[in-house]
């Protein structure tokens, strides 16, 4: 039977809590992006600079990959109260940074070909021409890396708290606990962000290599730089891009088990009362959202609510379910 008047069938998992500063850097970086690509493409085409005009062609292929991005954000946060999202959709999130990382392996890869096919077939480079484009795209970068690089590397909490209880009448009794409390410390990452992220640094690395391997050529002629260094930009993208990708695709599986959370978990279980953990899970649900789910047994009657409290006390778990299985008392 149900108990008490906080006993509700739903959940708000607002997993966009959190992350709108996120979203805002990445529209700032896309906003940046398309007025370079029309400026560049427009400019290219009056001056007859072929060198400027594909430049905008490549910004524009990277603001659509900043758009898959945005997009996510946009889902996650319209449909954050949807009640077919059981655990909210925080994975909306390392779902696109998966598929990012799939974009970056495959431009890397596309690197790799050309700079060997340039290397087997070289082509004249116009140093001359080329050198500002990369210089113009160098700067764009380093604004872009800099908007983005306080969302990457910043830590923070959310809070927002119901309880959920409901007592079952059976040969033992079970309590369930679902609760939403305020994170003391930072946990997940938000790979959408980090998509992102790489996509800017990947091609600020790239215009770095670009303008390294032109000054070389102007100075030394040495041609034979600029696929040399196409080759180690793209190998340390596709490094950058399997990294990502791995780490996305755990949380998408269920697969970031974190031990050392499990034993703080533990710990404070113990710490309530002579208690067997029957069964313990956790895992994150998306940005700084871990969910945890907890089966104890007692030989005499247990408070959930001691329990619920030293378990949100490690100030890592969002949402949190306590199950208490009571012994019944031997007979005679």
């Amino acid at each position: 039977m149900s108990v008490g008047p906080t006993a509700r069938r739903g959940f708000d998992h607002d997993s966009h809590v959190g992350v709108e500063g996120n979203e805002r850097r990445t529209q700032v970086v896309i906003a940046i992006t398309v007025v370079v690509m029309f400026a560049e493409i427009i400019v290219g085409r009056l001056s007859g600079s072929l060198a400027l005009t594909a430049d905008g062609w490549h910004m524009a292929t990277h603001a659509g990959a900043l758009g898959m991005s945005a997009a996510a954000y946009w889902f996650a946060r319209t449909r954050a109260k949807h009640a077919g999202f059981v655990f909210g959709t925080g994975k909306i999130f390392a779902l696109a940074g998966f598929a990012s990382a799939i974009l970056l392996g495959v431009a890397a890869l596309w690197m790799a070909v050309e700079a060997v096919s340039r290397l087997l077939s070289p082509v004249p480079v116009d140093f001359g021409e080329a050198l500002p484009v990369a210089v113009l795209g160098l700067v764009v970068n380093i604004v872009s890396v800099g908007v983005l690089h306080r969302g990457e590397h910043s830590h923070g909490g959310h809070g927002h708290g119901h309880g959920h209880v409901h007592d079952h009448d059976h040969d033992h009794d079970h309590v369930h606990v679902h609760d939403h409390a305020p994170a003391a410390t930072p946990h997940g990452a938000d790979h959408n962000l980090r998509a992102v992220y790489l996509h800017v640094l990947a091609d600020a690395l790239t215009s770095v290599l670009a303008i390294a391997a032109i000054v070389c050529g102007q100075r030394f002629g040495w041609v034979a730089l600029d696929p040399i260094m196409a080759i180690v930009g793209g190998a340390l993208i596709l490094r950058w891009s399997v990294g990502l990708g791995r780490t996305a695709a755990e949380e998408l599986l269920d697969a970031s088990a974190e031990p050392e959370l499990d034993e703080r978990v533990r710990a404070a279980i113990k710490a309530v009362g002579e208690h067997e953990i029957v069964d313990l899970h956790t895992w994150r649900t998306g940005p700084r959202h871990r969910t945890c789910v907890v089966t104890v047994r007692s030989a005499a009657p247990a408070s959930s609510a001691a329990l619920r409290s030293a378990i949100l006390a490690t100030g890592a778990i969002d949402h949190l379910t306590v199950e208490v299985h009571v012994d019944p008392p031997a007979a005679g």
